[in-house]
């Protein structure tokens, strides 16, 4: 099983947690130490869809990255944990958060009476009686999402259109040539000559020619947008006699 030390809680604050199918399911805020070994045992999370909730997450069977932090649990197991409202973990509370993520609790007592210890920091610092003061952060990310569509489409239409063309035609015109000499056995009679007359006639056939090749590109334009939310921030003070 892989194990955190002590010298990686620095790295762990603000990492991306991962959960057992690599979805991303928040960031690392805070890091609860074991009062008896003083290892780390519990990261609380921020994530947009716990809301005021504190959630907590054994690092047992974590696997620290590069990338952030994979722990062995689903996103829902995570968001259904108990709520910690306490900066220090009372053993029904643990022995709960032992019990939601199916694993082995052990009542073995520490130095304060809990199995297990609070929140990173010195132990005299802790077993004398402190709070931890959040504050949230505004992490501006983007993301690519549709923004519209273009179509480059075609259609038919008819428009009439003339052309001009000159056409030829055979016509019979008469003809008189004189003749003045005897034809021996003529005879006077009738008689017919036919010719044939021909003429051009127009012919129209329509044939697809490749005019033009019209397409789309895209280009990317950047433009700055200013965006705002509200962050909450904890205060802390002293309520009673000061001087004591």
């Amino acid at each position: 099983m892989t194990t955190i030390s002590r010298q990686q809680i620095s790295e762990l604050r603000g990492a991306t947690v991962y959960d057992a199918n690599r979805e991303k399911i928040g960031s690392v805020e805070e890091v609860f130490l074991d009062e008896q070994t003083g290892e780390p045992e519990w990261v609380g999370l921020g994530t947009g869809f716990f809301g005021t909730k504190r959630v907590l997450v054994p690092l047992a069977g974590a696997t620290p990255a590069e990338d952030g932090l994979y722990v062995p649990y689903p996103k829902d197991q995570v968001k259904d944990t108990p709520d910690i409202d306490a900066d220090e973990l009372s053993t029904d509370t643990e022995q709960a958060l032992y019990s939601h993520y199916g694993l082995d609790y052990s009542f073995a007592p520490s130095e304060t009476g809990l199995p297990a210890g609070s929140a990173e920091g010195t132990g005299a610092e802790e077993r004398s009686g402190t709070v931890t003061r959040s504050e949230e952060e505004l992490a501006v990310g983007k993301q690519d999402v549709t923004a519209g569509r273009a179509r480059l489409r075609k259609w038919v239409e008819t428009e009439p259109v003339e052309a001009d063309v000159e056409l030829r035609h055979e016509t019979a015109r008469v003809t008189r040539e004189p003749i003045d000499e005897p034809v021996s056995g003529a005879e006077i009679g009738e008689d017919a000559v036919d010719v044939e007359l021909r003429q051009e006639r127009p012919v129209v056939e329509k044939k697809a020619v490749a005019k033009e090749r019209v397409g789309l590109e895209k280009d990317v334009e950047t433009e700055r947008q200013t965006v705002s939310d509200e962050l909450r921030k904890e205060r802390v003070e002293v309520e009673g006699d000061e001087a004591r």
